[in-house]
């Protein structure tokens, strides 16, 4: 990868996003750190570029179709191409036991991590396709996989919820559905793992290095790597 690749990680201000956008500003990359809050985007991205990395904020709440479509053209007046998008922005909804759980539990969790990509990547499929070797990674989760949360040995099967589990399982879906109808497009799901963030308020076994191993795989594939895959750091995972 060369210092023009550009990438764009959206929910970038804290956590995983804030570390993806730090490894691959490490690499030389362009980098566009896109976060709801302006005021910790800001932050975020000025304390990156402190450390001498091409990372620009770029306001984005991914569940407003004018707010991703003001993205998009701030994007197109700094690059001609977007080489990686990395849907991370996410929600867990909070974690209500399911037989306490209603159908309005669902509408949120699956407006961030359901429709919300599906509306980013299309308002930047044409930036990515102006790029020699577009990729795309969907930031999953284990608890999306219908065969690792059945499986009593895996602790992501100790940790039952509707919304968020429902999400990711279609989240992989959809991955799997783009990687067959955009040829030409590298599109996979990583699974960061039970990584210590604010989301699991910090009790996640992993840290933001090794939680964000399978985003940056996927975001540095060669050209002849994999699409319509669903991975963890240490490799391809069951769906």
């Amino acid at each position: 990868m060369n210092a023009t690749t550009t990438a764009l990680v959206t929910g970038a201000n804290k956590g995983l996003g804030r570390e993806t956008v730090r490894r691959l500003g490490e690499l030389g990359w362009q980098v566009f750190l896109g976060a709801r809050d302006a005021d910790r985007g800001k932050q975020a991205a000025v304390e990156l570029a402190e450390q001498g990395l091409n990372v620009e904020f770029v306001q984005l709440d991914v569940t407003s179709v004018a707010s991703i479509a003001a993205a998009v053209e701030l994007v197109r007046e700094r690059t001609a191409h977007l080489d990686v998008l990395i849907n991370n922005a996410g929600i867990s909804g909070g974690f209500h036991p399911p037989e306490q759980t209603q159908a309005a539990d669902f509408r949120a969790v699956f407006e961030t991590n359901v429709f919300a990509p599906v509306q980013v990547t299309h308002a930047f499929l044409p930036l990515l396709r102006a790029a020699p070797q577009p990729r795309i990674v969907m930031v999953s989760s284990g608890m999306g996989s219908l065969a690792i949360t059945a499986d009593p040995n895996r602790l992501e099967s100790t940790f039952p919820n509707l919304p968020y589990t429902a999400s990711k399982s279609a989240l992989n879906m959809i991955t799997s559905q783009y990687s067959r109808a955009l040829p030409g497009i590298q599109i996979n799901a990583a699974d960061p793992g039970y990584t210590a963030t604010d989301f699991n308020n910090h009790t996640g076994h992993q840290t933001l290095t090794e939680g964000t191993d399978a985003i940056v795989h996927l975001a540095t594939l060669d050209p002849d790597g994999p699409t319509g895959g669903y991975f963890d750091r240490r490799g391809p995972i069951p769906w």
